[in-house]
């Protein structure tokens, strides 16, 4: 991927070599759900934060200062070519982007949905509009899940940009009324997760025509990526079987399938996983 040429964004915030003051416990069942959002990286973790003690304070400190890296560069770089992606296609139906922040962290942070762990994976978080990334997950894509390589990366934070683009359209709100009203609460999350997957591809496709950053075997990359995240693939690896009802995020198939129909298409309308009959 030629992401050295691409503009930097200015709405990353690098929160390493700060601490959460006080971080509320979360025991019991809270860390057993966290052990298991582990395996995943995804949307709005905040039904499984609120066992976070609402009570604790969440202030950061500094312990340290950390230099800026080459991840550093590399994040504000993807994230200013899904700024530049998202703002051309909502100024083409009418409408203006706001784009999200990106913070990077290490360890332990803060959110609008609650504490933010590492060994939660990368997510995003409605409340604050901000997208959460400790980068030590990189390496974990590539040793643990076999899909190294910065185009490999840059689907993981296009795939959360994209549940930005969801929340500024509305969707989540609906996804939760929906929710509210009984209905199927995993399979509302595969379709949510679908959808970023397809969103993740469209970025791909028109940042790509914007400024011409994909090599040869990036999109592959960006689909083991996909495929190596799939609820059964990880299903698998971490208890050796699979339970389909369980999914949330969805099969490989399925995350491959969806990232690759937004980017043969370029289109974010292609993306209605709500209204596919078959995912």
């Amino acid at each position: 991927m030629r992401w050295q040429d691409l503009r930097r964004s200015s709405n990353v915030e690098d929160r390493r070599g700060m601490r959460p003051a006080a971080v509320g416990g979360v025991g019991g069942i809270g860390a057993i759900v966290i052990v298991l959002v582990a395996l995943f990286f995804g949307v709005d973790p905040s039904a499984l934060l609120q066992q976070v003690d609402p009570g604790s304070s969440q202030t950061e400190t500094a312990s340290g200062t950390a230099a800026p890296d080459e991840n550093s560069e590399f994040l504000a770089a993807v994230l200013g070519s899904t700024e530049d992606t998202w703002g051309a296609v909502f100024q083409e139906a009418g409408s203006r982007y706001e784009p999200p922040k990106l913070v990077r962290f290490s360890g332990t942070t803060r959110s609008a949905c609650g504490s933010a762990s590492s060994a939660m994976g990368p997510f995003y978080c409605p409340a604050d509009r901000v997208v959460y990334i400790d980068t030590d997950f990189f390496d974990e894509l590539s040793r643990r899940f076999g899909a190294p390589g910065k185009f490999a990366e840059a689907y993981v934070v296009a795939h959360e940009v994209g549940h930005h683009v969801q929340n500024l359209l509305g969707i989540m709100d609906k996804v939760s009324q929906l929710r509210s009203r009984g209905g199927d609460g995993n399979a509302l999350s595969v379709r949510v997760e679908l959808q970023a997957d397809c969103f993740a591809g469209v970025w791909a496709k028109r940042g790509d025509q914007q400024s011409r950053f994909i090599e040869p075997g990036d999109v592959e990359s960006a689909m083991k990526a996909a495929a190596a995240v799939g609820d059964d693939a990880l299903q698998k690896q971490s208890q050796g079987y699979v339970v389909p009802d369980s999914f949330t995020h969805g099969s490989s198939d399925q995350r491959v399938r969806w990232f690759r129909r937004g980017y043969d298409s370029g289109n974010p309308t292609t993306c209605d996983t709500f209204q596919a009959q078959t995912l």
